[in-house]
């Protein structure tokens, strides 16, 4: 309603529950012509720009796999609210603190999943609390990731994307970005710009000083990966593909610039 109305929209995450509704709001958005950015920390942070950067170049040769994990007290500080309210909140851990992790790991890969088994376990709750993921792009790169909702005080996360020439570590919000290349002993940390925040990276976009550095698209890659994640784990974790799950094909899921 906002962008038919004329306005331009800084969208907080996760951006819709599904990928039907992801569809929708990328087809609002062309129709009107309006901007919209999804307020995720992680592909609004430099760390993570200059990760996808750094990937998309090369530089760090071929991706092979990506390892994501974040973890939380989550469960404990979330019960009886709407976030355990699956109506309300279109998942439990893994599609709340968890959906940064899908995303950055969506944003970083930079292409659609094709296949994925996945676990989720709700642990007596209305919504999965933990989740197994395993994940294959339309490349041959393979995804592992972790979320665990129900740990001691704590909110955390690890994100590692190994490659031939190269190794890189990042976090779920763009909370760090080292890097260790063929040579190096250990992770050398990479040198970005300071953060502007989500709003002031809005403004940027709108008045075209910058790229979107978080679209829709990458939004919908993301529906799209948890749409298939809740088919798994529905299945008791038997993969299922894109296909199955959409009756799409990768094509229509082109990587954005």
């Amino acid at each position: 309603q906002a962008m038919a109305a004329g306005l331009d929209v800084l969208l907080e995450k996760p951006m819709v529950m599904n990928a039907r509704e992801a569809r929708s709001l990328i087809e609002t958005r062309d129709r009107t012509g309006r901007l919209l950015v999804v307020a995720f920390n992680g592909s609004l942070s430099p760390q993570i720009r200059q990760a996808v950067t750094m990937l998309r170049s090369g530089e760090l040769g071929e991706i092979l796999n990506i390892h994501g994990v974040a973890w939380q007290s989550w469960n404990f500080h979330t019960q009886g609210t709407w976030r355990q309210q699956p109506a309300i909140s279109g998942g439990g851990f893994l599609f709340d603190t968890g959906a940064h992790l899908l995303n950055t790991v969506s944003d970083l890969a930079g292409e659609p999943v094709v296949e994925v088994a996945a676990w989720l376990d709700n642990r007596g709750a209305a919504v999965d609390i933990l989740g197994a993921v395993m994940a294959r792009l339309a490349s041959g790169t393979l995804i592992t990731l972790s979320g665990c909702g129900d740990t001691i005080e704590s909110c955390a996360s690890d994100v590692r994307v190994f490659c031939t020439e190269g190794i890189l570590r990042t976090g779920v919000w763009g909370e760090r970005l080292e890097v260790q290349r063929q040579g190096d002993a250990d992770l050398v940390p990479v040198e970005v710009a300071p953060s502007h925040g989500a709003w002031e990276q809005f403004m940027h976009v709108r008045s075209g000083e910058i790229a979107n550095p978080s679209p829709p698209e990458v939004g919908l890659r993301m529906a799209i990966f948890w749409d298939m994640i809740q088919a798994s784990a529905a299945r008791g974790g038997r993969p299922v593909t894109l296909a199955e799950v959409e009756g799409a094909t990768a094509g229509t899921l082109r990587a954005t610039a």
